[in-house]
């Protein structure tokens, strides 16, 4: 994991805090396996330093991911959260994104929003 003021950087996302908020944003043509994920989230939970943020997670560049991976981020993803705002392409990551939702039912608050600006006022009452 990479740092420089503020924003962090692995293989797979970026991720950084700004409003209280952290934001999470995968890199392009991402395939998350549980692997990826346990790497994803180790990093995120380090970079907090022990602080839990309401979380605007950009899934745009995720082009698939496997079970157990959508079933790890559902539970443990939800470590040191708030709540979750995700951002995801109205094609088929809104569709495997909600379906995920029904499924894995995160322990946190979370909702899938198709822009930014709406997935930051969900956010704002969990600062």
């Amino acid at each position: 994991m990479r740092l420089t003021d503020g924003y962090y950087e692995n293989e797979y996302a970026h991720f950084w805090i700004r409003n209280s908020i952290l934001f999470f944003e995968y890199k392009p043509n991402i395939v998350i396996d549980l692997t990826i994920a346990h790497r994803i989230v180790a990093d995120r939970i380090q970079m907090q330093n022990e602080k839990a943020y309401p979380i605007l997670c950009d899934i745009r560049g995720v082009v698939d991911s496997d079970k157990s991976a959508r079933d790890y981020l559902a539970q443990s993803g939800s470590v040191l959260t708030k709540a979750v705002s995700i951002v995801a392409n109205q094609s088929v990551s809104l569709i495997m994104t909600s379906f995920y939702l029904k499924i894995c039912k995160p322990s946190v608050p979370t909702r899938i929003f198709t822009d930014e600006s709406s997935a930051l006022v969900f956010l704002e009452t969990y600062k």
